[in-house]
C-alpha cells in the first residue's frame, strides 16, 4: 500500500500540534528542515521536532535540507524522528551517516536533488531504508511537479529491484491528485504532499484520496508485479 506523508511546511505553523492531528490517518508526518545555506529558506529545527514528537501520534519523517548533515542528522533521531533523510550532496560520509542513523534507532534515508543522478550511488542502496527523489528543487513548498524526474524514478526502481532490496522510494515536490498516479506508475511508493493535503478542506480525506489514487496506479504498474 502506498504511504502518504503530509508535509507540515504547508501547515499553519501557529497550530502545528492541531495540524499534526488533522492528518492522523497519514503514514508519516513529513518535517522539512531548512538552514538557509543548503537551500535558500529557513524553517524549523531540533526544538520544534522535539515538541512535535511529543504532540503527534503520527511518526516523524524528517527531511534535512541542511549543510553538514553528518553532524546534525543524528540529533534529529535523538529529537524523536522515526526516519531521517539527509541529502547526499551535503554528506561527507553517507554510508557512515546512514549506519549511525540506523544505530540510533531510526530509518536512514538519502535524498537526491533533481540534477543529481542515482547511478553513482547504486552501491550505497543496501545501507538505506528509503531513497528520496526530489521532484522539485528543494527549498520552497508549492512548486510545480517536474515531469522530467519520472525517468529517474523508473531507473531507481529498476536498481532497487535488481538488488532485491526492501527499499522505500519516496518522491517530494508537486505531488497532488493530478501527479501522484504518474509517480506511482514510475515506481514510487512513498509520497510527500504539502498543499494537496493542508490546502484541502478535509486534510484527512485528502490523504485517503491520494492513497487510493496511488494504490490504483501501482496495481497496474509493471514494476509492482510480484512486489
Amino acid at each position: 500500500m502506498a504511504q502518504i506523508n503530509p508535509s507540515i511546511l504547508s501547515a499553519d505553523f501557529a497550530r502545528l500540534a492541531e495540524e499534526a492531528k488533522a492528518v492522523e490517518g497519514a503514514d508519516w508526518l513529513h518535517v522539512d528542515v531548512m538552514d538557509n545555506h543548503f537551500v535558500p529558506n529557513l524553517t524549523l529545527g531540533v526544538p520544534v521536532v522535539e515538541a512535535l514528537s511529543r504532540a503527534a501520534d503520527t511518526p516523524l519523517d524528517c527531511h534535512l535540507m541542511i549543510e553538514d548533515a553528518d553532524r546534525w542528522a543524528p540529533q534529529y533521531v535523538e529529537a524523536g524522528a522515526g526516519s531521517v533523510t539527509f541529502h547526499v550532496e551535503a554528506a561527507a560520509a553517507p554510508v557512515r551517516l546512514a549506519r549511525e542513523i540506523r544505530a540510533k534507532g531510526a530509518r536512514a534515508s538519502m535524498a537526491l536533488k533533481p540534477a543529481t543522478p542515482i547511478e553513482p550511488y547504486e552501491d550505497l542502496l543496501p545501507e538505506l531504508d528509503m531513497l528520496l527523489i526530489m521532484t522539485v528543487e528543494p527549498g520552497f513548498g508549492g512548486q510545480a511537479f517536474l515531469d522530467i524526474m519520472l525517468p529517474k524514478i523508473r531507473r531507481t526502481r529498476e536498481l532497487i529491484s535488481k538488488h532485491g532490496l526492501e527499499l522505500w522510494l519516496q518522491v517530494d515536490g508537486g505531488v497532488s491528485a493530478t501527479t501522484i498516479e504518474r509517480c506511482a506508475e514510475a515506481g514510487a511508493d512513498v509520497f510527500v504532499a504539502g498543499s494537496a493535503v493542508y490546502g484541502a478542506k478535509d486534510p484527512a480525506e485528502a490523504v485517503r484520496a491520494l492513497r487510493d489514487r496511488a494504490d490504483a496506479a501501482t496495481a497496474g504498474a509493471s514494476w509492482a508485479c510480484g512486489h
